[in-house]
């Protein structure tokens, strides 16, 4: 038998090759420059006259030819334009997923564990007598033995219901998500960046949920004067507009393709940075972006507590630190029995992903 063999460690041995190098700092710039190839390919050229990140050996022209031949950009054809293509734009996920949550241990595909046990799917350490219905591919066969072994001797050796044992099982739920993301103007004022967290936050909860939880659903809405849905792939490219805050169109939305969803485990996590400032009265807006504004405030609160009634929790990471701001989402968040995490841009990542986590154990 081959024992353990010792050899002296060579860092040089485990750096990343230079391609993977660029590629990791290529994607990061990618979500600043909302998916604009051109200026996260002039922001890279920068950085390495500055900071020497290629070699004689291997310089920017190489990789950007390497990003080509391995399928990462692609060049297009009536404008001449350089854009991403889908291998890109999911490695930019990806490595979202990996920057914000960490490497996740590996598990089964689709599944969130209740505390529940009975015929599910979910295998875990416990067992329990046999009965009538369970299948025979649950039998712990070892456990079944020795019962037998106990019950009736070695010497004459039978098997009978009763020491039959069959491998306990836990109830798996599927959950579905909507995601509201602010895209206001204040998320890129007073000289923090906010909306670029946010990107990567939904990038990698979608990544998430597509390769660990594919039975999930998740829906993304972006809303400013007015709400929208926009697909996964779009994330990268999404940026601030000129928008007020209409948090009620953004809810409203929310709810209505979560009442499509058939799924009974639903829920909103909403990314936000300020009160709602805006309404849609028939045809106009009503705007107000000075101090709360009692109208909006009531419509805002009125729709948290419809979904309460509806029991749709509602999340919200506010991602600013005013006092009277906070105030306003401490209200909404009692009105809804929900939760609220005043995180900042830099733990939202963690917040999130631990809220999701947990929060998926606690449905039945």
């Amino acid at each position: 038998m081959r024992g353990i063999q010792f050899t002296r460690f060579n860092p040089d041995e485990n750096k990343k090759p230079p391609f993977q190098k660029l590629l990791d700092l290529f994607t990061q710039l990618l979500t600043y420059t909302s998916g604009d190839v051109s200026e996260a390919l002039q922001w890279l050229t920068e950085l390495d006259n500055e900071y020497n990140l290629t070699s004689q050996e291997y310089g920017i022209g190489d990789f950007i030819q390497e990003l080509k031949d391995k399928g990462y950009i692609r060049e297009n054809e009536e404008s001449g334009a350089i854009e991403i293509t889908s291998k890109g734009e999911q490695t930019i996920r990806k490595n979202a997923l990996e920057e914000i949550f960490g490497k996740l241990k590996k598990s089964a595909t689709g599944n969130h564990n209740v505390r529940k046990s009975g015929m599910g799917d979910e295998l875990n350490a416990e067992t329990r007598p046999f009965e009538f219905g369970d299948g025979v591919d649950q039998l712990d066969i070892t456990a079944s033995i020795r019962n037998a072994q106990i019950n009736h001797g070695i010497d004459s050796f039978s098997i009978s219901q009763d020491d039959l044992e069959v491998k306990e099982t836990d109830f798996k739920t599927q959950t579905s998500t909507a995601l509201m993301i602010d895209i206001s103007h204040s998320m890129i004022l007073y000289g923090e960046d906010r909306i670029t967290p946010a990107k990567k936050v939904a990038m990698a909860l979608a990544e998430l949920i597509t390769t660990r939880y594919p039975k999930d659903t998740l829906d993304i809405i972006v809303f400013g004067n007015d709400a929208w849905q926009i697909e996964i792939k779009d994330l990268p490219y999404l940026q601030v507009g000129p928008f007020h805050t209409n948090t009620v169109a953004g809810l409203e939305l929310a709810m209505d393709l979560l009442r499509r969803r058939r799924n009974p485990n639903k829920q909103i996590f909403m990314i936000t940075d300020g009160k709602p400032t805006c309404l849609k009265i028939g045809s106009q807006y009503y705007k107000n972006s000075f101090g709360l504004d009692r109208k909006i405030l009531n419509r805002t609160l009125n729709l948290a507590a419809q979904c309460k009634k509806l029991k749709i929790p509602i999340t919200t990471f506010m991602v600013a630190t005013d006092p009277w701001l906070q105030k306003f989402v401490t209200e909404f968040t009692e009105t809804n029995s929900g939760k609220a995490f005043f995180s900042g841009t830099d733990k939202l990542g963690q917040f999130l992903f631990r809220d999701f986590e947990s929060g998926k154990r606690k449905f039945y």
